[in-house]
This record gives C-alpha cells, sequence and structure tokens, in this order.
C-alpha cells in the first residue's frame, strides 16, 4: 500500500520545493486586477496577464507587499506617476516567490518600477490619440472659432469642489467689471463614474448649444491618481465633437490627460480657465475700443474735409447764385407787359361771363313770373301743390299772385282729360 501523505506534509513539501527552487528576485510585468490596503498597512492584491487579444485571462497569483516595504513604495510611485496602486493598472514590479501552507502560491513585491507604468499610460493615451485621429475627429473642436464674446459659461464641474468655487469667485470679481453667466453641469470628477458622469453633463449641454457661449471643464481638488479616470477615448470623442468650444482646466500645473488634447482650450488649473475667459473678454473691449478711435477719427477726417470744401466753393456758390438772381430779374421783367395783357384779357371775359349768367338768373325771378301772370298753390300748412294728388276735396289752399295771396276751399280736382 502507497504512502498516504496529510494535506500539510504536501504543502509543506511544496513550500520547501519553491524556497529551494525560486531563491531570486523576478522583475515582471502584470495588471493589478484586485487591490486594496488593510487596517495593518498590508497590501494585497491580484495580478492577472490577459492573451494577446487582451480579452481571456491566462495567468492569475495573489500578490502582497507588507506594511514596511508599501509605506515606502506608494508615495515613490505615486509621487512619480501621479497614480496610485489601483485595480486596472500595469506595473514592472519586482517579487519574490512565496509559497504558504494555509495561505498558498504568491507574489511579494520589494520594488517598483514607475517609468514603467508612466510608459503604459503614455502609451493608452497614445492609443487614444491615434483612434480619434483615425475617426477624423481629433482637431474637430480646436477648429471651432471662439466667440468674440463669451459670457455664458455652461460649467461641468462637482458643485462642491474648490476649484468651482475659485473659477466662479475670480469671474464675479474680475476687475474690468466683465459680466459672466454660469451655469454648472454637476458632475463626479474622480472615482469610477467619471465617464458616465461627465458624458451626462456634456450631453444636457448639446440639448441647448445655442444658450452658451462655451464649455468649461473644471476639476478643483482630489487626488492627482484620479486624473486617470479622464483618459477615455468616450470622454475624449465627446469633447472633440461637442458644438461649442471647450475649454479644459483639470488638476494641477504638472497635470494631463487626453481631455487636453482634444479640447479647443487648454489650461492648467481651474482659476487659470477663469483667466483665459477674463482675457479674451478684455481683449475684446480693446479691440473695440480701437474701432471706436478710429471710427472718431474718420468721422473728424471727414468733417474738416468737408469744411475745407465748402470753404472752397462758397465764392463759387455766391457768384452762381447772383447771376441766376440777375437772370430771373431780367425774365421777369421780360414778361412783365405780357402777363399784365394776359391778366386784363382774362379779367374782361369774366365779367362777360358774369353778366350773362345775371341776366338768365334775373329771368327766373319768381316775383317777375309772378307779375306776368303766374301764380303759385300752397296747402293750408305751406306745402307746394304741385300736383292735383297732393290736395283733396275741402282741403284749404292758398294761391299766391303778384299782389297777394288768396285764400280757398277746394271743391274738386281733377287731372287732365279727366271729368
Amino acid at each position: 500500500m502507497e504512502e498516504t501523505l496529510r494535506l500539510y506534509e504536501l504543502t509543506s513539501m511544496v513550500r520547501a520545493t519553491i524556497e529551494q527552487t525560486f531563491t531570486d528576485e523576478y522583475w515582471l510585468e502584470a495588471e493589478l486586477s484586485e487591490a486594496r490596503v488593510a487596517q495593518n498597512g498590508h497590501f494585497y492584491g491580484e495580478f492577472i496577464e490577459k492573451d494577446a487579444r487582451g480579452v481571456n485571462i491566462i495567468a492569475r497569483a495573489r500578490v502582497t507587499a507588507w506594511a514596511r516595504t508599501y509605506n515606502i513604495l506608494s508615495p515613490l510611485f505615486e509621487r512619480a506617476t501621479g497614480e496610485h496602486l489601483r485595480a486596472g493598472l500595469k506595473i514592472r514590479a519586482c517579487v519574490t516567490v512565496e509559497f504558504h501552507e494555509q495561505y498558498g502560491f504568491s507574489l511579494n513585491i520589494i520594488d517598483i518600477d514607475p517609468s514603467y507604468t508612466l510608459g503604459d499610460m503614455a502609451r493608452r493615451r497614445r492609443e487614444i490619440l491615434t483612434q480619434l485621429e483615425a475617426d477624423g475627429i481629433l482637431e474637430d473642436n480646436k477648429n471651432l472659432e471662439l466667440p468674440a464674446l463669451m459670457k455664458r459659461i455652461a460649467v461641468v464641474s462637482s458643485a462642491g469642489a474648490a476649484g468651482y468655487g475659485d473659477f466662479c469667485d475670480q469671474l464675479v470679481n474680475n476687475a474690468f467689471g466683465l459680466a459672466f453667466e454660469v451655469r454648472l453641469f454637476p458632475a463626479v470628477m474622480q472615482g469610477t463614474n467619471v465617464e458616465t458622469s461627465v458624458l451626462a453633463a456634456l450631453e444636457a449641454i448639446c440639448d441647448e448649444p445655442e444658450r452658451w457661449d462655451c464649455v468649461v471643464i473644471i476639476r478643483g481638488g482630489g487626488a492627482t491618481s484620479d486624473l486617470s479616470d479622464f483618459d477615455s477615448y468616450s470622454l475624449a470623442a465627446a469633447v472633440a465633437q461637442m458644438p461649442l468650444p471647450v475649454v479644459v482646466g483639470i488638476g494641477h500645473e504638472r497635470d494631463e490627460t487626453v481631455l487636453d488634447f482634444v479640447a479647443h482650450t487648454r489650461v492648467k488649473t481651474p482659476t487659470a480657465a477663469a483667466a483665459f475667459l477674463i482675457d479674451h473678454g478684455t481683449e475684446q473691449l480693446a479691440l473695440l475700443d480701437e474701432l471706436q478711435q478710429r471710427i472718431v477719427r474718420s468721422t473728424q477726417f471727414v468733417v474738416q474735409s468737408s469744411l475745407f470744401k465748402v470753404q472752397g466753393v462758397e465764392p463759387r456758390i455766391t457768384r452762381a447764385a447772383r447771376l441766376v438772381i440777375q437772370t430771373s430779374m431780367l425774365k421777369v421783367q421780360s414778361i412783365e407787359p405780357r402777363f399784365a395783357r394776359a391778366v386784363r384779357h382774362i379779367l374782361e371775359s369774366s365779367k362777360l361771363r358774369v353778366q350773362g349768367l345775371e341776366a338768365r338768373v334775373s329771368a327766373l325771378d319768381p316775383e317777375l313770373q309772378l307779375r306776368r301772370g303766374y301764380s303759385l298753390t300752397y296747402t293750408d300748412d305751406g306745402r307746394l301743390v304741385r300736383s292735383v294728388a297732393d290736395v283733396h276735396e275741402g282741403d284749404t289752399i292758398i294761391t299766391r299772385i303778384a299782389d297777394g295771396d288768396l285764400k280757398s276751399v277746394l271743391k274738386s280736382a281733377d287731372l287732365f282729360g279727366k271729368q
């Protein structure tokens, strides 16, 4: 019967074999799929390696860094890369191979090469920028023309961030009295939700682009290591294709994200973004002042030239006016006799027509007609009788003749041709 081993015996044999075989320190490249720091200060994580397509995991190992080592390596790594050891980060680490009967196989980190991580971050940014260029959108936002006046500002930032407060204070208290309309489109500016949150804010701005002159993306406060959340193709593509010029002020002086390469204008900090807007406004004011001065100078020149022209033509105008007056007087003197004869002829003709009309009117005088034997008949209430139908038997009628009126009572009234 074959010898049966206890589990501890077997794992102890594995441990002894590993300790005897893997006596050196080994530099390896791997991706952190897990990363956490325990309360005791020890770092625990997991290394993975994916296939050439970057899809399937082909190797996996538990990784540790004891507190004494981690407390030395972590600040150095973060100072060099701006990153903390986190899931998704690729690193080059010097490790020892360990095996424990109770905890199994693991790799213990004793050193880290920050330059490798920096290179990988730069490579990732290059890949994003290369893809944007291949898609034909890398320079789209940069090619937009800045409005002459940038007063209506759509801001993407965290509402409670110190950088956003500094940005607003600088705009409000600018020394030139420039007025800005600022509206915050709040977004998460650090952590796992950066991409979706900022994309939602940009989409909200795109729903009303006519209301804004430009977009400002600023991040105030927070850890420098969180800037890698902005190295996203989706975010970069959204910024590149914004219909408004985008000003990016994320992080501190030495920080850099892929958004810096696609935005219209890149500034270092939120306060630098405010300074850029103020400087642009003052430049436009200076242009307006210069234009006003040019207009004033041109107007003065035109007025002065006109005065010179008036002074030059005034004597000629005076002579021409005298000549016109003299000529007109001669014309009036020559036509005066003819005008007088014409007026006399018109007056005589008019007088003859008036005399003819007076004779015709006199012939129609009622008094003259009455003296000739005609009469007028009225009803008792003063209506002129023009027809037998106007009166009835028994009516009182008044007949007016040349020397008086005759009142009579009507006995009968017959129409011509009837009895």
